[in-house]
């Protein structure tokens, strides 16, 4: 996530990050490393950060339709910063492309792509369809081509969606987005993409950043 993040920061902003372990992308790992959230925020508040982003899919959406807010707000009554997770800004990147029914391509296992159907359908959208490369390794995931997700999506796009959205933070996005959206013709919503976005929009910071998709172009 860091690299891409920093790959497409506008000039005044800085990134401090704080790690959480996270060997294996399963339900109980994800949980786990929620419960490290207020700790690793309080490390970054040192750092005098003026917003906190969570970046992890499915670390904040694992537990439910409301999990992202719940995480958010407990973080947030500690350390006394806004706070944001990345699945929060994945619903708030798709309402603003005024997006409904999704086509969503993930590294992750079925058990993990189920959770994420239904926090998706909590949030009121339409899953056309979800495929995942069923990869549990996590460090696995950070190696995979960014082809990968690229291939999937434009092999399992039908006319039904109007959206097609990359899951994982861990997942490098940011070169296909552009290309993608030309070959589909539809918007494209990635994990660290929704999450730069929203960070920089809290911040009040209106950069446009073409190749980075319709996204950061017209909003």
């Amino acid at each position: 996530m860091e690299m891409e993040l920093h790959s497409a920061l506008p000039e005044g902003v800085s990134l401090h990050t704080a790690r959480m372990p996270l060997k294996n992308v399963t339900e109980e790992e994800l949980l786990a490393m929620s419960g490290l959230a207020v700790e690793g925020a309080r490390l970054l508040k040192d750092a005098n950060v003026d917003l906190i982003l969570y970046g992890c899919t499915s670390g904040s959406f694992i537990g439910g339709g409301e999990f992202d807010k719940e995480l958010a707000e407990k973080i947030e009554n500690e350390v006394k910063l806004p706070v944001i997770t990345t699945s929060t800004a994945i619903v708030e990147a798709l309402k603003i492309l005024d997006s409904q029914r999704i086509l969503v391509i993930t590294p992750y296992t079925e058990e993990i792509n189920q959770r994420e159907k239904e926090f998706l359908e909590a949030n009121e959208f339409e899953v056309i369809d979800i495929r995942g490369l069923g990869v549990v390794d996590n460090t696995r995931i950070g190696k995979l081509e960014p082809y990968e997700a690229y291939r999937m999506a434009k092999a399992l796009f039908t006319d039904e969606a109007d959206a097609v959205f990359i899951s994982c933070t861990n997942l490098r996005t940011f070169e296909i987005i552009e290309p993608l959206e030309e070959d589909l013709g539809v918007p494209v919503v990635t994990s660290n993409q929704a999450s730069l976005w929203l960070a920089l929009r809290e911040l009040d910071v209106g950069e446009k950043i073409p190749w980075l998709g319709r996204l950061f172009t017209e909003f």
